[in-house]
């Protein structure tokens, strides 16, 4: 029994563009919408004014750390969960902006084709 080897053409340019820009605004939603959750969370269960919970959310979802200290223990517990949550949501956003240029990258170098 012979096998044939059909490889899939890559997708056109510009098909290809419009795949990685729906793909960054599924990060750019992701993003935004921890932003809202640290910003809500740092404003109310710390107490911070809006622009230091921004600056706090900002600084963990980045990954540089806190600014401010928290003055009860339920805002340190948010903080704590907020940071670990942020670890995964950087780890999901650089996933999903590299995973259609591994994706190409793969086909173009015919992986898993059979070759």
């Amino acid at each position: 029994m012979k096998f044939e080897h059909r490889s899939q053409p890559l997708a056109p340019r510009p098909k290809f563009l419009r795949r990685m820009a729906a793909y960054a605004l599924a990060a750019l939603i992701l993003i935004g919408l921890s932003l809202l959750v640290g910003v809500l969370g740092y404003r109310h269960l710390g107490g911070l004014g809006w622009i230091d919970a921004l600056l706090n959310a900002s600084m963990i979802l980045g990954g540089m750390g806190p600014v401010d200290v928290l003055p009860t223990p339920s805002a340190k517990i948010f903080a704590s969960a907020y940071a670990l949550y942020s670890g995964v949501a950087l780890l999901s956003t650089v996933s999903l902006l590299l995973a259609p240029v591994i994706h190409r990258i793969l086909h173009r170098m015919h992986v898993g084709s059979g070759n």
